[in-house]
């Protein structure tokens, strides 16, 4: 037997591997969050998070970013997801010999860009130069701090429940909770496809890669997020799917209020791609308490998230994922079981 690439796809198989190879041997927990929570971080302290993550897209440069503005800002969301705000990076690059210098500088210049914008230092990092036609693969981790906008997150949503956790975890939804998404979706997966294979469709689809912690910030303020995940691998089927799951609540969704570009729906249409699980880099989508869920809805948009929507609620009435299609039947939305479109973070 040999490892495929779905179990790296971030779906149902991925998820398997993970359980059967990695934490059979090691499943640390040194605070509040275990290694076999497979959350997106794990806290090592009471102030502090920690995340890390290797980025192969191909190719490196895409429409809308570059390898290392997707491995600042991947790492950044996977901390901000949790509430802690992006601080420390470190920065590992495996470069193929013969790598064109040109690009390199523009990548390197794109996680200088995106690393000031958010507010966060590079203090570590590694390099190393192989024979192996691998192009440049980049592996990012990362450090988050608490901060005022968790804390006022945490004193908000404790007025109407009790929430056990110091942390915004994946497990934390509960019945009559609001899901939200702050936008359109599969734009990431789309733009490095049509990239990719060099495909002539009359779209300028660029990938939605962007540090989320700049708009979370204002949410976290109006209080009640309870769950939060960005949908990369996988798509928005993985993580409502993990939160569903973790949190022991049905997640009912209604197909007309997810948003999505025309554009990539036509593409996904043409292609026969699931837009529900591609790929996105910057987006979000959260479990908020219903009393606070239409001023989070406001936050984000007024920040510049206008496609934000609340797309549905999750549900004691059932135990998965279900979605309500545009012709009114409904349908249970399940975890994948592989990426359709690899290698796109």
């Amino acid at each position: 037997m040999r490892v495929r690439k779905e179990d790296g796809a971030g779906g149902k198989y991925m998820m398997d591997f993970i359980k059967k190879y990695v934490l059979s041997r090691f499943n640390s927990k040194i605070n509040e969050i275990s290694l076999g929570d497979l959350e997106d971080s794990t806290d090592f302290d009471e102030n502090f998070i920690f995340t890390t993550d290797s980025y192969v897209v191909y190719p490196p440069i895409f429409p809308g970013g570059t390898i290392g503005g997707l491995a600042v800002c991947g790492t950044a969301n996977d901390l901000a997801v949790k509430g802690g705000e992006p601080a420390y990076l470190s920065m590992s690059m495996i470069l193929q010999d013969g790598f064109e210098l040109d690009e390199l500088e523009s990548i390197l210049s794109d996680m200088e860009v995106w690393t000031r914008r958010i507010g966060s230092q590079i203090i570590t990092g590694d390099t190393k130069v192989v024979d192996s036609s691998i192009g440049i693969l980049i592996n990012t981790s990362g450090i988050g701090v608490r901060n005022e906008y968790l804390e006022r997150n945490l004193e908000i949503l404790r007025e109407y429940r009790s929430y056990e956790y110091n942390w915004i975890r994946d497990c934390g939804a509960r019945d009559g909770d609001a899901i939200i998404i702050n936008g359109g979706i599969a734009e990431h997966g789309a733009a490095i496809m049509m990239s990719r294979e060099g495909l002539e469709f009359q779209a300028e689809i660029e990938s939605d890669v962007y540090p989320v912690w700049l708009f979370l910030r204002d949410a976290l303020k109006k209080g009640g997020i309870a769950a939060m995940k960005d949908p990369t691998r996988g798509g928005i089927a993985a993580c409502l799917n993990e939160i569903s799951e973790k949190s022991r609540v049905g997640i009912f969704v209604e197909e007309e209020m997810i948003p999505i570009r025309e554009d990539v729906k036509s593409f996904c249409d043409v292609l026969g791609l699931d837009p529900y699980s591609m790929a996105n880099e910057g987006k979000v989508v959260m479990a908020v308490h219903p009393e606070t869920a239409d001023d989070v809805l406001k936050s984000l948009r007024k920040s510049g998230q206008k496609d934000a929507e609340i797309i549905g609620y999750a549900t004691s009435e059932f135990e998965e994922v279900v979605i309500e299609t545009s012709i009114g039947t409904r349908r249970i939305l399940p975890q994948p079981t592989a990426d359709p479109i690899p290698r796109v973070c």
